[in-house]
């Protein structure tokens, strides 16, 4: 890993885990919903760490903010899945508890990073 990578950036890492946790809870859907539901949220999960590295590599502070403006998106997409997985009964309310608890953590730092990025104090 090189000295300064978007893995040591801890809105990743929680955003990583926040995605593998949706990989996991999404593979016991029904199997009607592969190209539905199940897809899109993967989908929507994967695109909150991916902008963040994505915006990462970027060198102006616009281009930045702008990935991680992406990604706070993809997280309000998985929000609204969360809810939605719960109302049609493919979570349980101890799953539905822990990913919406994961997505909020991950939103607090996501808007950390944003605020460190605009206060520009050295970090990348």
């Amino acid at each position: 890993m090189e000295p300064f990578s978007f893995e040591k950036i801890f809105a990743w890492q929680k955003a990583h885990s926040f995605t593998k946790d949706v990989y996991f809870i999404t593979k016991h859907f029904p199997s009607d919903e592969r190209l539905g539901l199940t897809s899109q949220f993967r989908r929507a999960a994967v695109s909150i760490g991916a902008n963040i590295a994505e915006g990462y590599k970027k060198l102006g502070k616009a281009d930045k903010l702008r990935f991680l403006n992406i990604s706070e998106g993809s997280l309000a997409e998985c929000q609204n899945y969360i809810i939605l997985s719960k109302d049609l009964n493919y979570i349980s309310a101890e799953e539905y508890r822990f990913l919406h608890e994961s997505a909020e953590e991950v939103g607090r730092l996501l808007t950390s990073y944003s605020n460190g990025i605009l206060k520009n104090n050295g970090i990348k």
